[in-house]
């Protein structure tokens, strides 16, 4: 699909249910390796129960998914090389880029003939994370779900977690975080009066929901979707 936004047009993937007209509708951003078959399955899963998921490429200004060549299977050996081509692309998408495309995602995703009516649901992998819980933060009254998983979403600092009316779930890899770091950011959490849960996945390690990385633990993508369909049943009517 492509999402015209204020910058140009948005490659982005789809997928809703094969049956019944309308769903409630859910952004889901990728992390940084992009839209790929494993990025699709996952759209795929959350479609089969009940939503319209839409995953915009946020790097669209630099060309189409996937913007750097990416191998079959990322090994840790394959990272760092990848990473440093993406950083660049990473510090130029400010959050002025960020919530001005967030705009166009989410008109877009209303605009839709499938999409139900109402709130949406955010929800973002690594750097999408980030995404989502800035795309969150802004818009309080069209988000009523938000859920990041190994993600920096305590990276805007303190003052940006206080503007979240969603419901949250963060779900972080033990190498990403301490249990002291996560007192501190759950304690800023309690202070908004977020309903919310944030907690270490165990025996993870950073980009552990994606199956195409070494870093993939498949119990943490097990707890990972017994964390999000709940969340997304109860914030969003008729999933």
């Amino acid at each position: 699909m492509q999402i015209p936004t204020a910058d140009g047009l948005a490659d982005a993937f789809a997928a809703r249910p094969d049956h019944g007209e309308r769903h409630p509708g859910v952004l889901m951003y990728p992390d940084a390796f992009g839209i790929r078959p494993v990025v699709r399955e996952m759209a795929r899963e959350l479609a089969g129960h009940g939503y319209y998921v839409l995953v915009p490429n946020f790097f669209y200004r630099n060309g189409p998914t996937p913007v750097v060549d990416l191998p079959e299977h990322i090994g840790e050996e394959d990272r760092p090389a990848l990473i440093g081509r993406l950083m660049p692309l990473i510090e130029a998408h400010t959050t002025e880029r960020v919530l001005r495309d967030a705009d166009a995602y989410l008109g877009f995703l209303g605009d839709q003939p499938e999409v139900a009516a109402g709130p949406v649901a955010v929800t973002g992998y690594c750097i999408g994370g980030l995404l989502a819980t800035r795309t969150a933060a802004a818009r309080p009254g069209q988000v009523a779900a938000l859920a990041a998983f190994h993600a920096p979403v305590a990276a805007d600092g303190p003052d940006s977690l206080r503007r979240l009316t969603a419901e949250v779930h963060f779900g972080h890899a033990a190498t990403d975080i301490t249990p002291e770091a996560l007192g501190e950011l759950n304690r800023s959490l309690d202070a908004a009066g977020i309903d919310y849960t944030s907690e270490i996945y165990p025996d993870t390690v950073h980009g552990f929901t994606m199956s195409d990385t070494d870093a993939f633990a498949p119990a943490g993508l097990r707890r990972h979707w017994d964390r999000l369909l709940p969340l997304l049943a109860r914030t969003l009517p008729h999933g």
